[in-house]
């Protein structure tokens, strides 16, 4: 009985001791970013907020990499998708906001909310974000095209079920109706097709909290995290394809994974900011006018960790 009561401590030291390894190796990876905003970040807000942005970076890939994914050669970055984690006070909430949002980018007059991160990266748009919404941003991370598309190759594709065909030449997607796992390339079509969707940006918003949600929960199975070698080749790629904040903690990036996890199981809650005018046109193209009234709702109500607006919610 006391020899395997030795064995089993021995196994459960060792797999805790490869774990530690994998997880610190893979934060050891994780690229860094400046994200405090010129004039500094706002007083504190209630919760903690972590922005989380898929750029159209294309830095570090081939020719060939990107004539497979259909990123094509743009100069510069632009955010393909801009979300806000809120945690910390009552159930984490997944903000998304449309990324041809007409806001005020500070410094450069009302614009689109993705030309901040063009003009000035993740500072700017951090400070854009806070200045419209009022919520501090507390972290940050970024993944590029490339990433994207890696990360959800390490774990194998993601199982999607498609209502209608997908098939848009923009982002080099051509998908049949109907269940079926995308690798990497499909994926990130998946997520960037906006053209032939009925609600442009809209539409991709949507999409975009679908597919993560599915994709959380593809990294979090137990055949992921409880097998040390496993959570290091899946970590060792999210890690390389990412980048957080320069002052962001491993612990505090760990606490918006699981906020995100949460969400992604039902745990939570996922809402876009309300719109009022999805076709403003303004000096900058077409772009996505908020509803003042009930987005200031939404905003206060996440400051201060109320309740959220019951009109801002999905019907159940």
């Amino acid at each position: 009985m006391r020899t395997a009561l030795l064995v089993t401590l021995a196994l459960l030291l060792s797999w805790g001791g490869a774990t530690a390894w994998a997880v610190n190796s893979a934060w050891s990876q994780v690229g860094r970013v400046a994200t405090t905003p010129a004039s500094g970040h706002i007083g504190d807000t209630s919760g903690r907020n972590t922005l989380m942005v898929g750029s159209d970076q294309r830095s570090g890939l081939t020719k060939e990499q990107k004539k497979k994914l259909g990123t094509g050669s743009a100069e510069g970055a632009r955010t393909d998708t801009i979300m806000v984690l809120h945690t910390g006070d009552g159930d984490p909430t997944l903000l998304s906001i449309p990324r041809d949002s007409y806001v005020e980018v500070p410094g450069h007059g009302m614009n689109k909310i993705n030309a901040a991160f063009a003009l000035g990266g993740a500072a700017l748009l951090s400070e854009t974000i806070e200045k419209a919404t009022g919520l501090r941003i507390d972290g940050y991370v970024e993944i590029g095209f490339g990433g994207f598309a890696d990360v959800v190759d390490a774990v194998g594709g993601v199982r999607m079920c498609l209502a209608q065909p997908m098939k848009d030449a923009m982002a080099h997607v051509d998908l049949p109706a109907g269940c079926q796992t995308l690798d990497g390339k499909n994926a990130l079509g998946y997520v960037r097709m906006r053209y032939s969707d009925p609600e442009g940006d809209l539409g991709r918003v949507k999409r975009q909290r679908q597919f993560l949600g599915a994709l959380m929960g593809k990294v979090a199975t137990p055949s992921t995290v409880l097998l040390p070698w496993r959570l290091h080749s899946v970590g060792s790629s999210a890690a390389t394809a990412i980048a957080v904040g320069e002052d962001d903690s491993m612990r505090g990036t760990a606490e918006a994974m699981l906020g995100l996890r949460a969400v992604s199981s039902g745990t939570g809650h996922s809402v876009t900011v309300p719109i009022s005018n999805p076709g403003l046109e303004t000096p900058a193209g077409t772009a996505v006018e908020w509803d003042a009234a009930r987005s200031a709702a939404l905003f206060d109500a996440l400051r201060t960790g109320n309740s959220l607006p019951a009109d801002v919610l999905p019907a159940s």
